[in-house]
């Protein structure tokens, strides 16, 4: 069960994901060969409307055709007929489909349990916190100028920028309040600031709120991904620490068994977070400037909306082909890795 629950899970992310392209290009004239969930050949097929609708076998990744896509034609409904503008709108909007999704998922669980206030429940005595006269019910709202919205920003604020000194501000009684506290070692070598909070506890939000606070929830899982992103740039994420479609499986299948015990209602919350995670991670990964992503397809459209010529749609299909290569390579790693972990 847990693994059809994960694959249900990613099978909805990636079909909201291609829906965007595929919506865009029809708005835009342009033909849709074949509208496809997951890779491989195809079990069940249909046409309709002249497009060919799949689903495949591999249950990861999809993909929306469209015609003349990687090459240069000035065919009637091909993508390379259309405006720059057009194409740029049709390549953005399988991203943009995704944090849609993470926001309409964010309201349900929101609306439901309420956000993770930024709210100090305890200080720890002897530590820059205390010392500086911060107190239990103290609400964070900036870290280095950083706006706080959730108490999550601030833990993961200081896991990122550890060691690192830190201009707080807060608000106690309505008044704002600034001070600067540097980080003191524990005697198992962290550097803290001696906050307590919880991502647990929650503050329930009426419906401008649950809006509000749904759209800061895409725009944390959005900076964590790009937070995460440059620790693996830096080498400070090994491959253990990197998961893939295996390794979130997983993840998913041990969170639906843990959440089983406690009933319906947290398995469905837990598979929203989750879902909130995934989609809002693929859609910042896939605006990375790579080639054969969105990304990457959007760096030569916008080169080409500044120079006003279409670069050589056989030199660009030679890079996507390239950068497809390395990216199928780079996750055959991946899932060699996920297995490793398994056993």
């Amino acid at each position: 069960m847990k693994i059809v629950v994960a694959l249900l899970v990613f099978s909805i992310i990636i079909i909201i994901h291609e829906l965007g392209h595929f919506l865009l290009a029809k708005l835009n004239g342009i033909t849709v060969v074949e509208f496809s969930l997951g890779m491989g050949p195809r079990i069940v097929s249909t046409v309709k409307g002249g497009t060919r609708y799949s689903w495949k076998l591999l249950p990861f990744g999809g993909s929306c055709m469209m015609l003349g896509e990687d090459e240069s034609s000035s065919e009637e409904g091909s993508f390379g007929s259309k405006s720059v503008w057009a194409r740029i709108s049709v390549i953005a909007a399988g991203p943009i489909f995704n944090f849609i999704l993470a926001f309409v998922l964010s309201v349900f669980v929101i609306g439901s349990i309420g956000y993770d206030a930024p709210k100090i429940l305890s200080v720890v005595e002897g530590y820059p916190a205390s010392e500086a006269g911060m107190q239990a019910g103290d609400i964070i709202t900036k870290m280095n100028g950083k706006r706080i919205h959730l108490y999550r920003e601030v833990s993961n604020y200081t896991s990122f920028h550890q060691g690192e000194k830190v201009t707080l501000t807060y608000e106690r009684d309505g008044e704002e309040h600034q001070v600067t506290l540097v980080p003191r070692e524990t005697e198992d070598g962290r550097k803290i600031l001696g906050i307590t909070g919880s991502s647990n506890y929650r503050e329930k939000a009426n419906a401008i709120e649950t809006l509000k606070y749904s759209a800061y929830e895409v725009k944390y899982w959005i900076e964590t991904t790009i937070d995460s992103l440059m620790m693996m740039i830096q080498g400070r994420v090994s491959l253990d620490d990197v998961s893939g479609p295996v390794g979130v499986v997983s993840v998913i299948g041990e969170t639906y068994e843990e959440s089983s015990k406690d009933g319906a209602f947290y398995v469905w919350l837990n598979m929203l977070n989750i879902a909130i995670l995934l989609t809002a991670n693929l859609g910042v990964m896939n605006l990375l400037p790579i080639p054969a992503l969105d990304g990457g397809r959007l760096v030569f459209l916008i080169i080409e909306a500044i120079r006003g010529k279409r670069i050589d749609a056989q030199k660009e299909g030679m890079v996507h082909l390239i950068g497809l290569t390395l990216l199928m390579l780079l996750m055959v790693v991946v899932m060699f890795n996920d297995v490793r972990k398994l056993f």
